[in-house]
Parts: structure tokens; sequence; C-alpha cells
């Protein structure tokens, strides 16, 4: 853990500097939650899982309409009672954390008398911390274990925006463990200069 910890953090340290864009400039903050959706090979032993994730993004006036944001999730996945049933595990459970920077793109918006209702795109890198518990029937004589790997992959999505709260489809690919995310998520900003 400590290996990855000091991956994710060495590059933020060496390339930290004062950003020198646009007047305009804005930090946000957003909280989301939602289901998670196994895929593949990951959806023949995990069941839908949840997940919640914390996001800072950061808008420029000459970066607009785009927005560079990290977001930074946990989920959980249980396992399946049928995957129970045809093998010899009485327990098998995923937590994850994943620290995924990204770009979001918003489009027109759509609606503006009423409210405001943007389309977005996003995409960006992924990096999970996968904890895998496995327990197994205690007549098949197996040793229990926790397994613990890291993966790197990407993420695309769309959505729609009311530009504080989002609600956002996301395909994620990491090797042997795809899933497709729903967040609902609620921003406010940070620090906005002009």
């Amino acid at each position: 853990m400590k290996k990855y910890f000091l991956f994710l953090i060495l590059p933020t340290l060496l390339f930290a500097q004062e950003f020198k864009f646009g007047a305009a400039r804005g930090l946000f903050m957003g909280i989301g939650v939602g289901p998670r959706f196994p895929i593949g090979n990951f959806s023949e032993s995990q069941n839908i899982g949840v997940g919640f994730d914390v996001t800072f993004s950061y808008a420029d006036n000459e970066l607009l309409p785009f927005f560079l944001y990290t977001n930074i999730g946990y989920q959980h996945y249980p396992g399946r009672q049928d995957f129970y049933k045809r093998t010899d595990y009485s327990s098998l459970s995923s937590n994850v954390l994943v620290v995924a920077p990204g770009v979001r793109y918003y489009f027109p918006p759509l609606i503006e008398s009423v409210m405001l209702l943007m389309p977005i795109v996003d995409a960006g890198l992924s990096f999970a911390y996968f904890e895998r518990s496995h327990q197994f029937k205690l007549d098949r004589g197996k040793q229990n274990y926790v397994e613990e790997t890291g993966k790197f992959g990407f993420h695309i999505g769309a959505g729609f925006s009311m530009f504080l709260l989002d609600v956002i489809t996301y395909y994620n690919f990491l090797n042997n463990n795809e899933y497709i995310s729903v967040n609902f998520r609620a921003t406010i900003p940070i620090f906005v200069t002009f």
C-alpha cells in the first residue's frame, strides 16, 4: 500500500506549481454516490456494488468548457450467491480504492430558462487498489486469505449537469475488473476568482 501511495503522491509533489492561466479560475469539490455494476469476468463472482467519491475540479476561463479533475473514491462489491453455490467459497468481497484524474467537457446548455441543463462527456485514467477477501467453506480444507492488487485503467462517461448537480454514467476499464458506474454528484465551489 505504501508504494502505491508514494507512486500517486510523488508526481503531485514534483509538478506542483501555481497556475498562471486566465483571469477567472475556480476550484470545486463534488461528492458523489451511486451503484457499481460489474461486467465481464468481474460479474461472474461479484454482485452489484456501491461506491462514493470526492472530486476536486479546476476550471479556468482559458480552458472552458473543459474542467480538469481528480476523483478519489471507495467501492464495495459483495459476492454473488450463485457463485458460492457452484464453488468452494463461502464469502468473496472486494473493497476498492480508486484514484482517477481526467477531463470533463461541458456542451452548450439544452435548457437555460427554467434551469441550466448541460450535456457532459468525461474521460481519464484510473488507478485502483483492490483488497479482496477470500473465505472458503469449512469442509473444503482451504485457507482463507486477503488478496491485494493494484491495477491501471481508464474511464469514459457521459451525462447531464445542472452545474451543481450531475448525473453521469461511466464505463470503467480495469483488466478483469470492468464495471459500469452511475454517479449522482453534488458540487460546491471552494475558491473562485475573476
